[in-house]
């Protein structure tokens, strides 16, 4: 992609986001957001496409070993800086250095806090005794154990897991680059690289004591070792059982992503063209089905099964939630109506009745709500330069992931979106790599009707409540 199509993307992007702005201040006037937020949504918006477009120019041309370092260096300075600014922010706003209406994300820190007492003295099988009888199971017990080996080793300083995070992401950025390279070619990779080393969703998650910057970093390292280990063929001891053990922590995390990657990588062997052997599929899929058969029906796959059970099978989940808080049109939140928008849900809130939160990452929202476009225009590409084998991974698991999450509880929650945002923007870049005309044309069409849906979404949010 030229850097002047690159630059006229990004000046229809910022001033898209402005008029959305102003049309849901005026419409709803008397449920505008305050300056603060205005300015937090405006500076997102423009770090990210002001950066993105001046450090691609600037590094596109770079060799491989250049590129990486100062993709990681680069990223990693970002997250540290904002990491230590936003300590402060946060106490200056709230009293206490995190989030607004923080909830889990004081849960895991006092809960590692007391542990990481308990491992000191050497009481490592109270630590467990613990964490089964006040978490809902595995897959809510990693972060935890995370944060207190953390705190064991280094003190209870707040800054300590966050500074990780810098790390994880920085590095995460890295493996975009090369995941993307081997799948569609240079150029990709290296504007993906760039696209997440400014993603504001990116880098703010680094600054919150939540688990999604762990998992971000876990699963775009375990689809990316999984691509190298097909498309190499180097099959060693270390590459065969490194995305293996990548895969099974991400089940500690968040167990459908352990489902998508497995979906994914069976799907990827299978389909693949030419990468694997007719034999090696067999033996892959059957050891692979084997294996998450056994794990399926141990002690930690009844609590999967369970979970799933409870919070991913009520599809008028959320029409309920709405029915309830008095929206007139609850109807319209049912998740057969909300999954055809799985790359752009959920929308950037701009009225002032949303989650501080929520008006704190309206700018970030909405650059995710924007590059979902491309991110769905990578899918017609690679087909119709019959390359969907080539993007089957990625492509398999992007969407395992997201209709999962759409056909849920969390069909409109930011943070269960979060884990797809690197793939978006790597189908993005794709996209945007191999951009014609008259698909350009059609992002003009489509940044109109997202102007109009964020306005619909903020009517929406104030119809939930009563006030419209």
């Amino acid at each position: 992609m030229s850097v002047k199509l690159f630059r006229h993307i990004a000046i229809i992007g910022i001033s898209i986001y402005v008029v959305s702005l102003i049309l849901v201040s005026v419409i709803f006037h008397g449920y505008a957001m305050q300056p603060l937020w205005m300015v937090w949504g405006v500076g997102e918006v423009l770090f990210f496409f002001l950066l993105s477009w001046l450090f691609y120019s600037r590094w596109k041309q770079n060799d491989t070993k250049h590129f990486t370092r100062k993709v990681f260096f680069t990223a990693l300075g970002i997250r540290v800086v904002y990491v230590v600014l936003m300590c402060y922010y946060f106490y200056y706003q709230t009293g206490i250095p995190f989030e607004y209406d923080a909830a889990d994300s004081l849960s895991y820190h006092k809960t590692a806090v007391y542990l990481s007492g308990f491992v000191k003295s050497g009481y490592f099988k109270y630590v467990f005794q613990y964490l089964n009888a006040f978490t809902m199971g595995f897959s809510d017990q990693c972060y935890t154990l995370w944060l207190t080996l953390i705190y064991t080793i280094f003190g209870r300083n707040i800054l300590t897991p966050r500074i990780f995070k810098a790390l994880m992401s920085a590095y995460m950025c890295v493996a975009i680059y090369k995941l993307g390279t081997r799948t569609f070619g240079e150029r990709t990779g290296k504007l993906a690289a760039v696209l997440c080393v400014f993603m504001p969703t990116l880098v703010h998650i680094c600054g919150l004591h939540l688990k999604e910057c762990e998992m971000i970093f876990l699963t775009v390292l375990a689809l990316e070792r999984m691509d190298y280990v097909i498309r190499t063929k180097k099959y060693t001891i270390w590459n065969i059982a490194f995305p293996i053990i990548l895969t099974a922590l991400t089940f500690g995390f968040r167990t459908i992503i352990g489902m998508a990657l497995i979906f994914a990588f069976v799907f990827f062997v299978v389909i693949s063209d030419g990468l694997v052997t007719k034999r090696t599929k067999i033996i892959t899929v059957s050891a692979v089905v084997l294996v998450f058969f056994a794990f399926l029906f141990s002690p930690v796959g009844y609590e999967m099964r369970n979970i799933y059970r409870l919070k991913f099978t009520d599809n008028s989940y959320n029409e309920k939630k709405y029915e309830n808080l008095g929206m007139n049109h609850s109807g319209l939140a049912k998740n057969v109506y909300m999954a055809p928008g799985a790359f752009v849900l959920p929308l950037s809130s701009m009225v002032d009745v949303a989650n501080d939160n929520q008006k704190l990452m309206n700018g970030s929202m909405y650059v995710k709500n924007l590059l979902a476009y491309f991110a769905m225009l990578a899918i017609v590409i690679a087909f119709r330069d019959k390359k969907w084998r080539n993007f089957s991974l990625i492509g398999a698991y992007e969407l395992a992931y997201l209709f999962m999450i759409m056909f849920s509880f969390a069909a409109n929650s930011e943070r269960y979106h979060e884990p797809a945002i690197p793939f978006i923007l790597l189908m993005a870049a794709y996209s945007m790599t191999r951009l014609r005309r008259k698909e350009l044309r059609v992002y003009y069409i489509y940044c109109v009707l997202l102007s109009i849906a964020i306005v619909g979404w903020n009517w929406l949010k104030l119809s939930a409540r009563g006030l419209c």
